[in-house]
């Protein structure tokens, strides 16, 4: 039994992914449950955490409404305005909704690499955390120290690192010593959890099991195997390859694993971060 804890549906006729333009047009059409239900369970995914994919309210209610008729998603991780004056009142409301896990603000598209660190931005976090739900950080690697400033600051905070904080290993360059600083750092917090995700769409062409172990070494080491959950971020996974060829080329990356081990990284973490059983 494999959990993905990272994928997408999106149903572009809604019009909020403004961030769908020509250069991802092979994705650029509707992707919902059905379209991947097949392909998961061809892998041994029995159960996926939907992820925000536009910066509104509406798209995750939508991501709710899928989530309810849906027996492949676990759970959603959804996006709120954490600036806005009724964000407390937006929060508490989604909270209510067993389907509702977590939220995303989208802090690569964000200019400023400390906006995390205003203070009304962190005092919405400390009712999330509240409130029971977890922060998915969609982060580069410039974003470590303000998340690792978080974690030390709101230690009730659940926080996993999207796509091992998006190393820049494009073409096989080397991640660089900032990066690996940054996820030691971010490691050092028991409330800091990271995703085996999207690393194909980073790699770039010619990815594999051999390209990509240094940065699963790294990632592993800081975190280990019950911090850590795999995700295949599709279908952004289909610009850089396919859904059967990751879930290989990831088990092959844990292969070295016992087979605990493994389950943790392919099941149970997401399990326990999630809080699924409260939804199934």
């Amino acid at each position: 039994m494999i959990i993905d804890a990272h994928q997408h549906f999106w149903h572009i006729a809604r019009g909020d992914y403004a961030w769908m333009d020509d250069s991802v047009a092979p994705i650029r059409r509707d992707f919902l449950p059905a379209d991947l239900t097949q392909i998961a369970a061809a892998s041994g995914v029995t159960g996926t955490i939907v992820v925000q994919a536009a910066p509104t309210v509406a798209e995750t209610q939508f991501l709710l409404s899928l989530a309810a008729g849906s027996p492949l998603i676990c759970g959603v991780v959804g996006w709120v305005d954490l600036e806005a004056e009724d964000a407390e009142a937006t929060l508490r409301e989604l909270a209510q909704n067993k389907w509702f896990k977590g939220i995303r603000p989208m802090l690569q598209d964000i200019e400023n690499t400390k906006w995390i660190l205003q203070p009304k931005v962190q005092k919405a976090l400390k009712l999330a955390a509240d409130l029971g739900l977890r922060l998915d950080a969609l982060v580069t690697p410039r974003h470590l120290d303000a998340i690792s400033q978080i974690a030390e600051g709101i230690p009730a905070l659940p926080i996993v690192i999207d796509h091992c904080a998006k190393p820049v290993i494009q073409g096989g360059q080397d991640a660089g010593e900032n990066w690996r600083a940054g996820m030691k750092q971010l490691g050092g917090h028991p409330n800091v959890f990271c995703k085996l995700s999207g690393l194909a769409n980073e790699y770039g062409s010619g990815w594999s099991a051999q390209t990509l172990q240094p940065v699963f070494d790294h990632v592993y080491q800081c975190f280990g195997p019950d911090r850590m959950m795999w995700g295949s971020d599709w279908p952004v996974l289909n610009l850089a390859g396919d859904y059967a060829t990751w879930v290989k080329v990831a088990q092959t990356l844990a292969a070295d694993l016992t087979q605990d081990q493994q389950d943790q990284l392919f099941s149970q973490t997401a399990h326990i971060f999630y809080g699924l059983a409260d939804s199934q």
